[in-house]
């Protein structure tokens, strides 16, 4: 039996049209065409890729980003002693040019028509424009223009394709889920890769324009259309929890938020700890006697919480955990653990840390996904466009506090003398 869900909306370019109901494509047609909804699956999988790929890619670039402008990149201690090898400047600087566009965009999009055509073409545009001028940047605003426009993009598209979702089968947002997840994989890891390969960042970057492209043929050419159904051909086969009526007005979508956050607070938890750890910490781990320079285990690091990430965001349909708080406090331990280490430097190995980071990458595409698809199970399809629309911010709210609070800790902890690491394996 296929799902499909009810909708107020006429076409893809507008979401206030009371007689018109919007079925997922096929279902009309019944069990026949079921043999299609790959198309949808696989279009949702290469969105999610590609929509958060440049997001990925410039947070892995981070380090690289700011030392290209800097030429003095350590920090020794005023009395003289061994300093510590750190910018003044934190990652946690990219880190806010990558996410408050992200954040203004997503916190405006809801109130917006959705005009999903044009909304995808300017994510597509932003994308391949954020590329460039990072690439070509000869000065450090220019390169942190780019970032800031790659985040924009980030930001209409997530809002868009995950709204959009509520038009088709729930399980596009597992695909879409670990889609996002895949971007960590193939974004860091591209990045390192090439790096590693003497690749110019400029010559990287102009690489990287092919998922833009990507990105367009995926939802112009695979994805299909939500098809225009009269109210009494729709089949519903959704068991719905609440006979919940469609939002009207802004005074209404206002009202409703709140019921949302039992949604949006723990994920926002979730990430305000994981992001805290990744642009304020990352930077300060830093293994002497390993194979891997500074940079190269920053990157790496990186590539190692993006597979975790890449994996609890493709097994929901295996795994559910409802209690996405229960993750907020695990990732709370993991920041205890990271502050105590760059402080003191007791971890014995590096791969101690690669395990810690993996784990930490679970717990943040886990709460994800779990959140988005307790939403889709949970919340009633009239309503659905928008509550997903307002809760894809949340982890915005929390990635952009842990940016402002990484840039003083980490500068105040770059101040500290420098640790002996006294335990190696």
């Amino acid at each position: 039996m296929s799902p499909s869900k009810e909708q107020e909306a006429g076409d893809s370019d507008s979401t206030h049209q009371p007689q018109v109901l919007v079925a997922p494509p096929g279902a009309a047609h019944g069990r026949r065409n079921d043999r299609s909804l790959w198309r949808d699956l696989t279009a949702y999988w290469i969105l999610g890729l590609c929509n958060n790929y440049g997001y990925v890619v410039m947070l892995s670039a981070a380090h690289d980003i700011i030392a290209q402008f800097n030429d003095e990149t350590e920090d020794d201690s005023a009395d003289g002693g061994a300093g510590r090898q750190c910018h003044l400047v934190s990652t946690g600087a990219i880190l806010l040019a990558d996410v408050l566009p992200s954040l203004f965009v997503k916190m405006l999009m809801p109130f917006f028509p959705f005009w999903v055509n044009i909304r995808i073409g300017l994510a597509v545009a932003f994308s391949a424009a954020g590329f460039l001028l990072v690439g070509f940047a000869n000065a450090e605003w220019m390169a942190l223009l780019g970032v800031i426009i790659t985040s924009a993009s980030s930001g209409i598209g997530e809002t868009t394709f995950l709204a959009y979702s509520s038009h088709f089968n729930k399980n596009v947002i597992s695909t879409w889920s670990s889609g996002t997840g895949g971007a960590g994989v193939i974004g860091s890891l591209s990045y390192a890769t090439l790096r590693s390969l003497d690749v110019s960042p400029r010559d990287t970057m102009l690489i990287m324009l092919i998922f833009p492209v990507i990105e367009a043929l995926s939802f112009w050419l695979l994805l299909r259309r939500p098809q225009i159904l009269p109210v009494s051909t729709v089949e519903s086969t959704e068991e719905l929890i609440s006979d919940d009526k469609p939002l009207v007005g802004f005074k209404e979508k206002l009202l409703y938020i709140k019921q949302l956050f039992k949604y949006m607070l723990p994920l926002a938890l979730v990430y305000f700890f994981e992001y805290f750890i990744n642009q304020g910490l990352f930077e300060l781990v830093f293994f002497e006697n390993s194979v891997l320079d500074k940079a190269a285990q920053y990157r790496w690091l990186n590539v190692d919480y993006q597979i975790g990430v890449f994996i609890s965001r493709s097994s929901v349909n295996v795994f559910q955990l409802n209690k996405i708080w229960l993750m907020s406090i695990f990732q709370f331990i993991n920041v205890a653990y990271f502050l105590t280490e760059v402080i003191w430097f007791y971890t014995p190995s590096i791969w101690i840390v690669f395990v810690i980071v993996l784990w930490e990458g679970l717990l943040g595409g886990g709460a994800y996904v779990n959140t988005f698809y307790r939403m889709s199970k949970e919340i009633s399809p009239e309503r659905r466009q928008f509550a997903m629309a307002m809760v894809v911010q949340s982890d915005s709210y929390g990635i952009a506090l842990a940016g402002f609070l990484a840039i003083p800790v980490h500068n105040a902890i770059c101040g500290l003398p420098a640790p002996t690491r006294t335990l190696t394996w």
